[in-house]
């Protein structure tokens, strides 16, 4: 063979192979391919950014109703010991909309305190109104900005007690629908969904959560008792919602309870010993300004005031805030980095 030609051989196939090996040569992801660092669920455990398991201990705290005093509150509250705090927001529907403005100032708030910040819409509270649910996921939506990038301080508990109805079909059809229009919207936020029944028909999750879970594409929902006289009346009762809640495989909270309430006594005693026990989050309900006949739930008397026999159950109880409360690590681990959200 003709030395020129060897030579135009010689340099086509290197060039071949390197094509073929630039094609097939595995390559380091891309800064846009990253995965956002954030809550995720992993079994029965929620785990925090650093895969610690996060077991909420906190309160809620009415912010849409109290807007002035959030400076004064969120102090407050991280002084109680608590990891987190559940935040009422208004999407407009019933009161005055918290703006994404609002919501910016809370969480910068929250994460100079070191309190997760669980956001929840109040106003759809009760209704059996798909319309009301979607309400809620919508601003959401609209608050996006606020939410991405913050997967590991910031949860988003979709809608307080929407339906009030005491069955499960269309509590879960309308989850399901809800669910993935969030992620569409680039929402990754590990997501919380509030039973049936005013929050206090676990039941719903018994038969349906799983289905509600799997709507999720990021598998990142979990699911939220509020436990009163109803579903929190006594140890058997609390006992037996945690179990069953568990035994479908996803993780449970109870994302809100008294001492007693409207129709009878709690018994908040089990459900902050059994939720130790099992590794579950609680809320109390709620720091300050209670109405309607349930005065007796405020926490504390004002945004930093003094502890009521309430609040000294919940912050220096043998199973409070200030003796089983855990920081979410991103707080904690020395050189800890987040990943951008993309």
């Amino acid at each position: 063979m003709p030395i020129g030609c060897w030579l135009r051989k010689a340099v086509l196939l290197t060039l071949s192979f390197m094509l073929v090996s630039v094609a097939y040569s595995p390559h380091p992801a891309s800064a846009n391919a990253s995965p956002v660092q954030g809550f995720h669920v992993s079994g029965t455990n929620l785990l925090d950014a650093t895969g610690a398991p996060f077991v909420m201990r906190g309160i809620n705290h009415a912010h849409t109703w109290f807007k002035n005093d959030l400076e004064t509150a969120i102090p407050a509250i991280a002084a109680t010991g608590s990891n987190t705090v559940r935040v009422v927001l208004s999407n407009g529907s019933r009161w005055t909309a918290d703006s994404l403005a609002d919501v910016e100032r809370i969480l910068a708030l929250c994460d100079q305190y070191q309190l997760t910040v669980m956001l929840e819409v109040h106003d759809a509270t009760g209704s059996d109104s798909l319309a009301e649910l979607k309400k809620a996921s919508d601003y959401f939506i609209s608050i996006k900005q606020a939410l991405i990038g913050k997967e590991d301080r910031v949860i988003v508990n979709i809608a307080n007690e929407w339906y009030g109805s005491w069955s499960t079909d269309v509590w879960a059809a309308g989850y399901q629908q809800v669910i993935p229009e969030l992620r569409q919207a680039g929402i990754r936020n590990t997501l919380v969904v509030d039973t049936a029944g005013w929050g206090q028909y676990p039941t719903a999750i018994f038969d349906k959560g799983l289905d509600v879970f799997n709507s999720d594409p990021l598998a990142n929902t979990i699911f939220s008792i509020h436990m009163y006289e109803y579903a929190g009346g006594n140890a058997a009762t609390v006992k037996n919602n945690i179990d069953q809640a568990l035994a479908i495989g996803v993780p449970v909270i109870v994302g809100e309870f008294g001492f007693q309430h409207t129709s009878g006594d709690v018994d908040e005693a089990t459900i902050m010993s059994y939720a130790q026990q099992k590794g579950v989050g609680w809320l109390a309900w709620s720091w300050y300004g209670n109405g309607g006949g349930v005065e007796y739930l405020d926490l504390n008397n004002g945004p930093a005031g003094a502890l009521t026999n309430w609040g000294q159950t919940v912050v220096n109880g043998p199973n409070g805030t200030q003796q089983t409360s855990v920081l979410n690590r991103i707080y904690t681990m020395p050189g800890y980095q987040p990943v951008p959200a993309t």
